[in-house]
């Protein structure tokens, strides 16, 4: 017994050295997991239960409704669409009009090639999260400083995959209510359906899923001639031809830069932004419903390849996405996922 006890000993000792040398060796993505913790950990822990927020007489009607609305598409999206029923968006956090989370992307400058960050469970991952915006800005100006192209900004929302209680954000609100359900179904089919190592994939599902399921539950909400839906179908289809447009645009690029990888950088350089000021001044004669939501987007800055791989990873297998949803399927999201899975299990 006491042998058995000194096995046990020095094998906890071996692999507790073993652990510390691993965290010394990666360090800074232990440090970037702590730093990650806290901020979800903080959301979680000051997140307060749907009940609670209802019941209490200090919280306006406006967003007991929005609230309630959530909770609609919630129950839509398991009940009708198949997606999985986790404690997701079953607690409220208020984040008092201040971001949350910041998020990095960087590309090779003549090349739409995605830098990528390794992590454990979820592998290769194109864009990296910060709840620190000064860190975050640290490694966006070290990328820089290394040559990459980078897009760096705040997001509104993001899935833990279940991992953890993921709450409804009280920036969601301000959304319209087919927004509001795209969004909510579109991290909602994260935590059903996540393929390892394969952003590009998981990100045009959820898009394609989220606005399939968005017109769904606004037909089955509102009714099939409802302001809500005709306003989100109006919306949308701006949005297709401003997505169409950039998607075009990545094709160019991905031209341009095969036919210019032989010249000097001032060459490329400026062939590369010669090309990139005529894709936004090509904005301009696109039929836009309401063009003043694209009329001087890039006024203060152009986009870099950063900002068009966000098109590649969220857009660019989603027509093909839908077209199998509809066309092979039905447009049953439940059988869609269940093939899906099967086809990458």
């Amino acid at each position: 017994m006491k042998k058995v006890l000194n096995y046990i000993g020095r094998f906890i000792f071996l692999l507790a050295v073993l652990i510390l040398i691993w965290g010394i060796w990666h360090r800074d993505l232990v440090s970037y997991g702590w730093m990650q913790f806290k901020g979800q950990a903080h959301i979680i822990y000051n997140a307060r239960p749907i009940s609670e927020v209802l019941n209490d007489p200090t919280t306006t009607d406006s967003v007991k409704a929005r609230i309630k609305l959530i909770q609609s598409v919630r129950e839509f999206a398991i009940d009708s669409l198949g997606l999985k029923d986790t404690r997701n968006y079953t607690t409220f956090y208020d984040q008092h009009s201040r971001p949350l989370l910041w998020v990095i992307t960087a590309s090779e400058p003549y090349s739409l090639t995605a830098f990528n960050w390794k992590f454990p469970i979820v592998g290769e991952v194109s864009y990296k999260g910060f709840f620190d915006m000064e860190r975050g800005i640290l490694e966006d100006s070290l990328l820089c400083v290394k040559g990459y192209d980078t897009d760096f900004g705040e997001v509104s929302a993001w899935s833990t995959l279940g991992w953890f209680k993921d709450p409804i954000l009280s920036g969601m609100l301000k959304r319209s209510d087919g927004s509001l359900a795209e969004l909510i179904i579109h991290e909602m089919t994260h935590s059903t359906l996540y393929v390892k190592s394969d952003v590009n994939f998981n990100e045009n599902l959820a898009s394609a899923v989220g606005e399939a399921g968005a017109l769904k539950f606004l037909k089955h909400h509102y009714g099939p001639d409802s302001p809500e839906l005709n306003q989100y179908i109006f919306r949308k289809e701006d949005s297709e031809l401003f997505t169409k447009q950039m998607l075009l645009a990545t094709e160019q690029l991905d031209t341009l830069y095969k036919r210019i990888s032989g010249l000097d950088e001032k060459l490329k350089y400026k062939f590369k932004y010669d090309r990139i000021k005529d894709i936004v001044s090509s904005l301009d004669t696109l039929p836009f419903h309401a063009a003043e939501r694209y009329k001087g987007l890039f006024k203060d800055k152009l986009p870099n390849n950063a900002y068009f791989l966000n098109f590649i990873r969220y857009d660019s297998q989603k027509a093909e996405m839908r077209e199998e949803l509809k066309n092979v399927f039905n447009d049953n999201i439940a059988n869609y996922l269940d093939a899906v899975r099967l086809r990458y299990k």
